[in-house]
């Protein structure tokens, strides 16, 4: 990293269709200076998500992203310098500083996170990825043992370790995501009971031999078709926990939506609620402690995907929505 140049990537065009490397250029700016209540940080890794590619679209829980700014995501960064009491030079915190090598952020925007070894485990399972997985599967989804819990995306950074805390929880898991290698991997690997691979075009039926008593508890990451195949299936009194739709961010989207609603909903006496892992934080003390200890025992395994190069961060987050990745991927700066 230079220290005199701080290296930028812009999303120069919002895509109308799916997203490609033309969208983005690298450019050189100048390192900013904190203002008043500020901190300049050096970002050192930054965190990529399906979500970077719906703020495209415009307006969600946070502002849309405009052409010819700064793309914006969340890092891990390291305090260079503070105007604000707490804040100081070396602290890590974790905060949306775009793609970029330095930026000067509002310390009350900034998380203080502790600094522990690897440090990319404050993006994966101790930051926004575990802790989504977590709260949305125990606070919303809500699953008791013996119950059947499915997951989407079940080879991502959230789904993957969904799975896993429904296993510690004494659920049957069944993890959907694409491909052969992927689903063998969370069986294997991962301690699934069993995974269905939605690009074999038959995924009700293989999902109703993997869930022969039902889904009690569905967390969703994609929407789509698959969130209908598995509402047709859920038992009377299921919850769905509503992460993300990754199947309608890039590209068309599907020409209908998922059908059964409100129907299957009603008559199933359903519970489908959508949750963003910010509504929680002020239990994440908590659920960092039974992270950490399910990690520290071996009943939780971090995978994650890491890219070096702030150059590579578009072709790694298009990678990401054509699902290469296994487990939380992002870009060493």
């Amino acid at each position: 990293m230079n220290d005199t140049v701080n290296r930028q990537i812009l999303l120069v065009e919002k895509p109308t269709g799916k997203l490609g490397p033309e969208h983005f250029r690298l450019t050189k700016g100048t390192i900013p200076t904190p203002k008043d209540g500020e901190a300049l940080v050096r970002t050192r890794y930054i965190s990529l998500d399906a979500a970077n590619r719906a703020w495209m679209h415009g307006a969600t829980y946070r502002a849309a992203v405009e052409a010819n700014t700064v793309m914006a995501g969340g890092s891990i960064a390291e305090v260079i310098s503070s105007n604000d009491p707490g804040l100081k030079p070396g602290d890590i915190v974790f905060g949306d500083t775009g793609w970029q090598d330095y930026a000067a952020v509002p310390a009350k925007h900034l998380a203080k996170m502790p600094k522990l070894e690897p440090m990319t485990h404050l993006l994966s399972v101790y930051g926004v990825a575990g802790l989504t997985a977590y709260f949305g599967l125990l606070h919303v989804g809500k699953p008791r043992e013996g119950e059947t819990v499915v997951v989407s995306a079940a080879a991502g950074s959230v789904g993957s370790i969904v799975g896993q805390i429904a296993g510690i929880k004494g659920c049957r898991v069944v993890g959907i995501a694409g491909g052969k290698d992927k689903c063998h991997w969370l069986t294997s690997e991962l301690g699934f009971d069993a995974a269905v691979d939605y690009k074999d075009g038959a995924t009700y039926k293989a999902l109703r031999a993997a869930a022969p008593k039902g889904i009690d508890v569905y967390f969703d990451n994609v929407g789509g078709d698959i969130l209908e195949a598995c509402l047709a299936q859920m038992n009377n009194r299921g919850r769905i926990a509503c992460c993300g739709a990754i199947s309608q961010y890039d590209g068309v989207p599907s020409a209908h939506g998922p059908r059964g609603v409100p129907g299957l909903i009603v008559v199933k006496r359903l519970i489908m609620q959508g949750f963003i892992v910010m509504d929680y934080m002020d239990q994440r003390d908590a659920a960092l402690a039974d992270l950490q200890s399910w990690v520290a025992s071996g009943k939780l395994k971090v995978q994650e995907d890491v890219i070096d190069g702030i150059e590579n961060t578009p072709q790694a987050l298009i990678g990401l929505l054509a699902g290469e990745n296994r487990g939380k991927r992002m870009v060493k700066v």
